[in-house]
């Protein structure tokens, strides 16, 4: 069976654990080899050809819906979370409900760079969903450190999304040698790069990493959360529920690290942070346009 770009493909060696679509193919050594990027991980992935094999649609529409399912439970659960920090601002904003202040909030906007087309728009879908602002950007990984500080005199966002696809590899070198992980040097530079801009941990919040990424490189350049302390995989929308918690806590509020993991769909194992103020803040009166 022809395998071709775009196509959904399995690892036959790893019992088609998860679903990948092939990028590329190419020569390496001699050996034609599939460029694979997961489906609903932010991994990276070489391949000899002769491993892949199809997944047929049924068996897509089935692992579709299991990861879906995993999705809404997520989303009920970050949802209630959000709707008791609302509840908490309104209580605060009205003096425990005994005033009729016309009050609004301004959450953090956020600025994600991804490389990958594809989930970028999953997460600007959730995003959207959550109420949260932000400004989306497809840009190769490895251009990320040279365009990020353009970026941020841009649009001068509250919080940072540094994603895409990283992966782990063991023929490289030992978990501890940057060299041995596909792109979480440059997500470390770029997250560099921004601190260059805006050194203060509060002022700009930052996500980055991606499958597999090297936890302790990116924290230690200046994120204040990161993927992934075990080396797992981490889900596309994951680093969307981390930043959505932020932008809706109030910034006199710090955040408990485990609050923010907990609705993650991948956990303390792929996702890790320091103690970080939140950015949302409310003001009054509020004024209806006339278009309301």
């Amino acid at each position: 069976m022809d395998i071709n770009l775009m196509d959904i493909v399995g690892r036959v060696s790893y019992h088609c654990d998860i679903m990948f679509r092939v990028i590329d193919i190419k020569q390496i050594e001699g050996r034609k080899t599939a460029i694979l990027y997961g489906e609903e991980f932010r991994l990276i992935a070489d391949a000899p050809y002769e491993d892949l094999i199809k997944i047929d649609p049924d068996m897509q529409s089935r692992l579709t819906k299991e990861f879906q399912s995993l999705e809404e439970q997520s989303y009920r659960l970050f949802r209630q979370d959000v709707d008791l920090l609302q509840q908490k601002q309104e209580y605060e904003a009205t003096e425990g409900y005994s005033k009729s202040y016309n009050y609004f909030q301004m959450p953090g906007k956020v600025l994600h760079l991804d490389g990958d087309p594809n989930y970028l728009e999953k997460c600007l879908s959730l995003y959207k969903k959550v109420g949260v602002p932000v400004y989306g950007i497809h840009c190769n990984e490895k251009e990320m450190p040279d365009r990020i500080g353009h970026l941020i005199d841009y649009y001068r966002p509250d919080i940072l999304v540094i994603t895409g696809h990283d992966a782990y590899s063991k023929a490289k070198g030992s978990m501890e040698d940057l060299n041995a992980y596909r792109h979480s040097r440059h997500f470390a530079q770029t997250v560099r790069e921004a601190r260059k801009k805006i050194p203060h941990l509060d002022q700009l919040v930052i996500f980055a990493g991606a499958c597999q990424s090297h936890f302790e490189s990116l924290i230690h350049a200046g994120a204040n959360f990161a993927s992934s302390p075990s080396r797992v995989n981490i889900h596309a929308l994951d680093p969307v529920y981390i930043v959505a918690k932020i932008s809706f806590t109030p910034f006199m509020d710090r955040i408990n690290v485990w609050d923010v993991l907990r609705n993650t769909l991948t956990g303390e194992k792929g996702l890790g942070g320091i103690e970080t103020k939140g950015v949302l803040r409310t003001g009054m009166p509020y004024r209806k346009s006339s278009s309301e």
